[in-house]
């Protein structure tokens, strides 16, 4: 049996087609092949690595957290992001000191904070408790949370909103529609427009920057009373934390 889960872990690499059904035989297989899994996971390369995380999450052993962790390290973004993910959604004990270092390396490299990456060890840190984003009275009003748990906002209050955050010295990276139609949801069309900040300026400039572009948008964005808005904004703090 360990030469068979060696086989499929090999086969995890393979893009081409193998490494889809190794994950699902590895997944099958379940807790047994995790310890081979995590001692694999150097041999891999990173479209490996980025499916061994897969089975990670879908087999949910807590035994592979300290790789995940170890998975923050990573020279591919996509895996140290994808590692993130995992990490909270397994509720990984340990993890929090590890994301936050993750997160001034992202600082350190002057990674944008809309890209994935250090979106996700903030998505990371809220979830496991270590991050509290701030929420300001009339945006936590009008919040609808929906079936997936995630919040969003009437379109129509879009505008407000925007005002809401930025009054209260946040900065908007972006947002995304969303069309509710009974117990379905789909992603609607959004504005296209696309803006880029200058992570190099004063926090307060950043802050009107992002409410000028954001209110552009609003004026343009759909409406409907099943159309909602899902933004994502970040603090002061997430730009400069503590050290």
């Amino acid at each position: 049996m360990t030469t068979h889960i060696e086989r499929l872990i090999q086969q995890l690499d393979d893009s081409t087609g193998p490494s889809y059904d190794a994950r699902a035989e590895l997944i099958g297989i379940g807790s047994e092949a995790i310890p081979a899994i995590i001692d694999g996971l150097p041999s891999l390369g990173g479209f490996g690595q980025l499916t061994a995380i897969e089975v990670f999450e879908e087999v949910a052993d807590p035994r592979c957290g300290p790789a995940l962790i170890a998975l923050l390290g990573s020279e591919n973004p996509t895996v140290r992001d994808w590692a993130a993910t995992a990490l909270a959604s397994l509720e990984i004990d340990g993890a929090v000191d590890p994301l936050r270092h993750a997160y001034r390396n992202c600082l350190d490299r002057a990674t944008p904070p809309d890209w994935s990456e250090p979106v996700a060890i903030r998505w990371a840190l809220t979830e496991l408790g270590a991050r509290s984003p701030v929420v300001p009275p009339l945006t936590a009003r009008l919040r609808a949370t929906a079936a997936d748990d995630a919040p969003r906002w009437p379109s129509a209050r879009f505008a407000e909103i925007v005002n809401d955050l930025a009054d209260h010295a946040q900065v908007i990276l972006y947002s995304q529609f969303w069309r509710v139609d009974a117990d379905c949801t789909y992603g609607v069309s959004g504005t296209g427009l696309d803006w880029e900040l200058d992570w190099a300026a004063p926090w307060e400039h950043l802050v009107e920057e992002s409410r000028t572009w954001s209110l552009l948008e609003a004026s343009e964005a759909p409406a409907g009373d099943n159309i909602f808005v899902a933004l994502t904004w970040i603090d002061r703090t997430d730009l400069y934390p503590e050290r």
